[in-house]
């Protein structure tokens, strides 16, 4: 015998007495509604992470963003049918139906959480904000003029940051990024081209670190529009691009490296062909096919949860060698890629570039020393001293001014003119003034000089003591 109450089908199947339909039960509702959401994001997340996992062992290409959003539809059609019916199910113990209108408006959020990116969508829509930390339910964001502010939490709670932080890793690129107990760090990129760093388990509460990119896409002119490079340093580092020296770029944390290593490549020769080395993808360089047409973007890989499938930078360094590249250029040096790296810039690959953390142009030296010891070689400092002498020619130092600490700039730059023992020589043609911006130090060696000449640079700028550092 058929029930009337379930005579009148919705949504294409037979309707049962939810919210709208019987006695108000709050508790009962609120409940329905978080099984609901609950159980369409485990079902998206779960079957978007096999989708990735499929593609990626076929050989096919990632899913576009359309396409996937049409594939999260559907599951969470599939997924909201299959939960009604183990609700019907379990009415005896409690299984409550939402109301069609409700059901669809969570199925929207889910998307919208998922595709969207929920409470921090308004947090990225401020282009005016550079960081974002979030502690559990405490958020602080860093403004571009170095303010900081505190603002309400944009998930509900610590499992929804979990979730959010999960279901974006997910989609993160061109492998899933696991975030769990089982790997509780996880860093990837935003489709904004934002960079996170996220914790989980092995902190009192999950911690989110977003660092963005003002400028995605920058070049030395604009750089010495706002500030971080003069005149005769916008010469200088075009001729160092043209003229292929290798270069790398050093600073502190969130000084802007990657943004000067994007204002160096905009230097670049459109023809030459460029292999990119990231533990996260940011910079971006293949994106403007009329600037950079031919890169190619490599991303190193975490190990799966059987400990199996890493790809470090190191690995990518040596690949990247026989991909002929015209320039080879890591986003950042932090361990035993630099003998690799620094083998790619003797071997024929000159004009490459990374970066580098270091509180000094003269520190750098120490650092690459340090990061080569860890390599499977074991180079003593003698040995790494001699490789980098040979491979390296300028470092180029970023601070933040005295007068302005919201801005940054170029401080010093070194040019490496060999190695002696356990020490690199080298020469501070800039060095920090008063206010840390850099000015002429020590005389180019004359090679140097007819090398950057040729390259387009003017001389006659190094040579001046007025008008530095003015737009």
């Amino acid at each position: 015998m058929t029930r009337p109450d379930l005579a009148v089908p919705v949504n294409g199947r037979p309707h049962v007495p939810g919210p709208t339909d019987l006695p108000h039960r709050p508790a009962g509702e609120t409940a329905a509604v978080e099984r609901l959401r609950q159980h369409l994001r485990d079902e998206l997340s779960s079957q978007l992470s096999h989708r990735v996992r499929a593609d990626e062992s076929a050989g096919r290409p990632p899913m576009d963003a359309p396409a996937r959003r049409r594939l999260a539809e559907a599951i969470l059609t599939d997924a909201a049918e299959a939960h009604a019916q183990a609700e019907l199910r379990n009415s005896a113990a409690g299984g409550m139906l939402v109301a069609p209108e409700v059901e669809q408006r969570v199925i929207r959020q889910v998307l919208d959480e998922i595709f969207g990116l929920a409470g921090l969508e308004p947090l990225l829509a401020d282009t005016d904000i550079e960081n974002i930390n979030i502690n559990g339910d405490r958020v602080f964001v860093k403004r571009a003029d170095g303010g900081r502010k505190r603002l309400p939490p944009v998930v509900g709670s610590d499992i929804e940051l979990i979730e959010l932080i999960r279901d974006l890793a997910t989609r993160s690129g061109v492998e899933e990024r696991r975030f769990d107990r089982g790997s509780p760090i996880v860093n990837f990129q935003l489709p904004g081209g934002g960079r996170v760093s996220a914790v989980m388990a092995v902190t009192a509460r999950p911690s989110v670190s977003i660092r963005r990119h003002r400028f995605t896409k920058v070049t030395l002119a604009d750089l010495r529009k706002n500030g971080t490079i003069d005149l005769a340093l916008e010469s200088f580092l075009k001729a160092l691009v043209k003229a292929k020296r290798n270069i790398l770029v050093t600073g502190g944390t969130a000084i802007g490296k990657t943004t000067m290593l994007r204002g160096l490549a905009s230097a670049i020769p459109p023809w030459e062909r460029l292999v990119t080395i990231e533990d996260v993808f940011e910079l971006g360089l293949g994106e403007d096919a009329d600037v950079h047409p031919d890169v190619v973007a490599l991303q190193a890989r975490e190990a799966n949860i059987e400990g199996q499938g890493e790809i470090s930078l190191s690995d990518l360094v040596w690949q990247s060698l026989r991909m002929s590249p015209d320039r080879v250029i890591v986003g950042e040096v932090r361990g035993p890629e630099v003998i690799p790296l620094t083998n790619a810039m003797s071997m024929g690959n000159d004009g490459s570039m990374g970066t580098l953390h270091s509180s000094s142009s003269q520190g750098a030296f120490t650092k690459l020393a340090a990061y080569a010891v860890q390599g499977p070689e074991r180079l003593p400092m003698e040995a790494t001293n001699l490789l980098v002498a040979a491979a390296l020619h300028f470092v180029v130092h970023l601070e933040k001014p005295r007068d302005d600490p919201s801005k940054r700039v170029i401080s010093s730059i070194r040019e490496v003119v060999g190695a002696d023992g356990a020490q690199i020589i080298s020469n501070e043609v800039w060095r920090p003034g008063a206010d840390l911006r850099a000015v002429p130090g020590a005389p180019l060696r004359t090679d140097t000089v007819d090398l950057l000449v040729e390259a387009g640079y003017d001389p006659d700028l190094f040579e001046q003591r007025e008008g530095w550092w003015t737009p």
